[in-house]
């Protein structure tokens, strides 16, 4: 984490405001599917299962390694896959997309997480009545579980039975002087900033016809 980012974290902003900075700065950038942009909202997405507890490991772990994957690739030339649409290309030009450690699987799992979360995220703040086991439900039902085999979701049910409480979740996403109308608004102009990037991503994975592929 830079000084800045300390510093702000020190006023008391939460790690969703920060990324709705973060995604507005990159904005201005105008780049299409840019692959910073993708990877900064990824990396915010560790945080939020880090908050979730261990019973989001396996997938935290996952996550983890497919940032890896694409930032690996990314960091080798920065100014070559500064898009999305170069990165998957490399895989199609090398005709490796399908493969288990390509960057296009890991394009394709990292947009499925993130579309999980922003599904919770927006569930969490629409529903104030409802258990955040059926927030995640819920969110689970509609973005993973369409795609996931039965190993993933074994893991998934027994992992679900460790979450926490609405409240402690909500508790764990604020920061220090933060109230709970500030954190819905945080939360709703980042689904806002977020949506166009992962329609944008969703929409290239079609176009390669990568977007329909399962796990086990």
């Amino acid at each position: 984490m830079t000084r800045s980012k300390e510093e702000e974290m020190d006023k008391g902003w939460s790690e969703i405001r920060l990324a709705v900075k973060e995604l507005s700065l990159l904005q201005h950038e105008d780049k299409k599917a840019s692959t910073m942009a993708f990877l900064c909202v990824c990396k915010l997405l560790i945080h939020v299962l880090d908050k979730i507890g261990p019973t989001m490991l396996v997938l935290r772990e996952d996550i983890q390694r497919n940032i890896e994957r694409v930032e690996e690739l990314y960091l080798s030339n920065p100014s070559i896959y500064s898009s999305l649409v170069e990165v998957l290309q490399k895989d199609v030009d090398k005709g490796i997309t399908r493969k288990a450690n390509s960057c296009s699987k890991a394009v394709l799992w990292l947009l499925r997480s993130l579309n999980f979360s922003v599904a919770l995220l927006e569930r969490l703040v629409k529903d104030s009545d409802l258990s955040f086991a059926l927030v995640v439900e819920e969110a689970y039902q509609t973005m993973l579980k369409p795609w996931h085999g039965w190993i993933s979701r074994a893991a998934y049910k027994i992992a679900v039975k460790l979450i926490p409480e609405r409240e402690d979740f909500v508790a764990l996403l604020m920061r220090q002087g933060q109230d709970y109308d500030a954190l819905k608004s945080d939360i709703k102009e980042f689904v806002s900033l977020l949506k166009p990037l992962l329609d944008e991503i969703q929409a290239l994975l079609g176009k390669f016809h990568l977007d329909r592929l399962k796990s086990t």
